[in-house]
């Protein structure tokens, strides 16, 4: 949020000058002087500027807008050090900043690796995966999520092991080498794969994920959606903080367009 309002400012600042430039600045040089007179540097400079920021800032807030993905709450659709596309009309054709569709084109869908503004701190953003669309009622008890009444199918596919950071007693982090199952799970018209761990998660009294352990079922408000990250007990997502509002939209992941550690995965569409 904060390098689309940079570019911005950037953009209105280059396209005053050179508008200033054109109707007034140019003409005063030409009055003073005889023959041709070069342009000052800041005038050199918003001429050269203002096109490229221009196509930058169309395309990042209009068409694709690349991110990298920087923890595991994601695995194993996606790790650490991916580097993905988003595009951003998928969910409708929004004011840069504001975030207010002014051209709807479609909606998050069941299933749909989204990015969103983190609802505590809408300045950061988060990704996760849609599970509950406005108006279903969501159930997660005992590793199992149940949608609308009806259980969503797990097939476990093999252990899958990882390093995962975590605190010692004395506050410093260090590698632990952890094993989960990896299960492939149907959400909607997308199959795609989950981690989960032997472990009980907990969570703060009151809220969603303390709720759904409880057995309570959570029905989705309208205008909202309820995320979770696939890497389901290592994820702070809608069980933590609630659900994700309209509002917050930016985009659908499609693509992982490179990764500096393992370039196996550049070229892999997300799903």
């Amino acid at each position: 949020m904060y390098f689309a309002m940079f570019m911005l400012v950037i953009l209105l600042v280059s396209g005053a000058i050179w508008l200033l430039d054109i109707v007034v600045l140019r003409k005063k040089r030409q009055a003073s002087a005889l023959g041709e007179v070069a342009d000052p540097w800041y005038v050199e400079y918003s001429k050269s500027f203002f096109p490229v920021i221009l196509l930058v800032f169309t395309v990042r807030s209009f068409i694709v807008e690349p991110f990298k993905i920087p923890s595991g709450s994601m695995m194993p659709t996606l790790l650490a050090g991916d580097y993905i596309l988003v595009n951003k009309f998928t969910y409708g054709l929004r004011v840069p900043i504001l975030n207010k569709v002014f051209y709807p084109i479609g909606q998050p869908q069941r299933g749909d690796v989204f990015v969103f503004h983190y609802p505590p701190d809408p300045s950061i953003d988060y990704i996760k995966r849609v599970v509950g669309l406005p108006g279903d009622k969501i159930e997660y008890h005992d590793k199992q999520l149940t949608i609308n009444g009806q259980v969503v199918s797990l097939d476990f596919i093999k252990p899958y092991q990882y390093a995962l950071n975590v605190n010692d007693e004395t506050g410093d982090a260090r590698a632990v080498d952890v094993t989960a199952s990896r299960l492939s799970e149907q959400l909607g018209a997308v199959k795609h794969e989950v981690l989960v761990h032997d472990i009980m998660n907990q969570y703060a009294p009151g809220s969603p994920g303390d709720r759904l352990m409880q057995g309570e079922t959570i029905t989705v408000p309208e205008g909202q959606y309820f995320a979770m990250g696939d890497n389901r007990d290592n994820s702070s997502d809608s069980r933590v903080w609630g659900f994700v509002s309209e509002q917050y939209l930016v985009g659908r992941a499609f693509f992982i367009w490179f990764n500096f550690d393992q370039w196996h995965r550049i070229g892999q569409s997300i799903g």
